[in-house]
């Protein structure tokens, strides 16, 4: 069988130990970069500052800088060639190249049993009260010129609150549940498994698939999951005020469900990288890290974290987006900082030996940074694309975008009282695809991208 490319970057050389058809399949990241454009908004003296003002869109949904444009490719209700329809909250979603002209997006719904569920589940994981739980990713499959839809299916159901993922360098979606529950647990009423893991869902799938949980990747309150190419290894962020960053080892690269080893970060001579009482973790400072092996990950009591911590793991505020660069990895700490508004981890794998590394890339100081940073993104041009998930009565969302050198700027704003998420790029890097959340609504954005 042959797996469709995704947007990855091979980052090092592959582990003499690595199978040489993983390296092979890692090698063929079809990540391009985009045609060169000219900056917007130059800084004095040399720089770039973002694309300039946000416009007001006439239909009152998302506004963007001068020159960007979006189109809506799906949404909530849209009749699909499974007899369905387009399900609510959209969340996670990565994009893949399936080669002859087409590419697919595999979308995230992060549904519980009282949401449009676009029909009824036939087949899939769990059940409550007899039921399928309406959870799990639908597939959309779209011409790459034209970004017409040929098809959109349901590909996975019977799961909890399908948050955000990570796309495999083997032409895979980890789809995880941020829903830590099951029979006699909280919110687990009529349930009849545990729920809290994480899923495969491939690319070229034309239907539902085997929902098949990968227990030894642990069960937590998942949100995103990110594979370093040049290893295998699978990084999993947690979404709880006191969760750790966790990696996966697979036994054997690319097949996952084989089973591994699940460890959590340790920060030498830092617990806590929350900075809520004091700046412990100071911005640009590198930390060396190592990795706490965890055992009983199928965590019954949903005691994870909290074993990890004990192992010395380091506190992180609602880790949430998580994206392999082209030599790091970026997490976002949702309510971390000192304001609460929000940090950006990087966690630079060692080479030859080295220790890995770890720094606060960046942590907002105020709403017109980023307020509550969510899914991220890594684009072409080596920017963070973020997107934002304010928790307030009335909320007003961003995309934001943060350079290389760390500056933030305003990329886009969701007009609609929800959020944007699953931000992610075509593989000749021209679209941004993003979801909002509910009602659900996929949008495919493009404009002069900064080189």
């Amino acid at each position: 069988m042959t797996f469709p490319r995704i947007i990855a970057s091979d980052r090092r050389r592959f582990l003499g130990a690595t199978a040489s058809a993983f390296a092979a399949l890692a090698a063929s990241g079809c990540m391009t970069r985009g045609p060169a454009a000219t900056a917007r908004a130059p800084v004095p003296g040399g720089g770039f500052a973002g694309y300039g003002a946000l416009v007001p869109d006439p239909a009152g949904f998302l506004d963007l800088p001068q020159g960007f444009s979006y189109r809506v490719i799906s949404r909530l209700g849209d009749a699909m060639d499974d007899g369905g329809t387009v399900p609510d909250r959209a969340d996670g979603m990565g994009c893949f190249d399936l080669g002859n002209g087409a590419i697919a997006l595999v979308r995230n719904h992060e549904l519980q049993p009282q949401h449009d569920a676009g029909g009824s589940i036939p087949a899939g994981f769990g059940k409550r009260n007899g039921v399928f739980v309406p959870g799990g990713t639908t597939n959309i499959v779209l011409d790459a010129g034209t970004l017409a839809v040929t098809r959109q299916f349901r590909s996975l159901g019977g799961t909890i609150r399908n948050c955000s993922g990570g796309v495999t360098p083997w032409g895979t979606w980890l789809t995880c549940e941020e829903a830590p529950t099951g029979p006699g647990q909280r919110y687990g009423d009529g349930l009849e498994r545990n729920h809290g893991w994480v899923f495969e869902v491939p690319a070229s799938a034309t239907g539902l698939v085997d929902a098949v949980p990968l227990t030894a990747m642990g069960r937590f309150n998942h949100e995103a999951a990110a594979v370093d190419p040049a290893t295998g290894i699978v990084y999993m962020t947690e979404d709880r005020d006191d969760g750790v960053l966790y990696r996966f080892l697979p036994r054997v690269p690319g097949k996952l469900a084989e089973g591994g080893r699940l460890q959590a970060m340790v920060i030498e001579g830092l617990a806590d990288t929350r900075n809520w009482t004091s700046p412990a973790m100071a911005p640009g400072q590198q930390y060396r890290v190592s990795w706490a092996d965890l055992d009983g990950v199928e965590a019954p009591g949903d005691d994870l974290r909290q074993r990890a911590a004990a192992k010395g793991a380091a506190l992180i505020a609602r880790g949430e987006g998580l994206h392999m660069g082209g030599s790091e990895v970026y997490a976002c700490a949702t309510s971390g900082g000192a304001a609460q508004l929000g940090q950006i981890l990087k966690l630079t794998p060692g080479l030859a030996g080295a220790p890995d590394m770890v720094e606060l890339f960046f942590e907002s100081a105020n709403t017109d940074q980023f307020n509550y940073g969510d899914n991220l993104t890594v684009a072409p041009n080596g920017h963070l694309i973020v997107c934002e998930d304010q928790y307030t009565d009335v909320v007003d969302n961003h995309i934001r975008g943060i350079t290389p050198d760390g500056r933030a700027y305003a990329f886009a704003r969701l007009r609609t009282q929800s959020e944007l998420a699953g931000g992610c790029f075509s593989p000749d890097g021209k679209w941004l695809f993003v979801n909002a959340y509910s009602p659900t609504a996929t949008l495919a954005i493009t404009g002069p991208w900064a080189a």
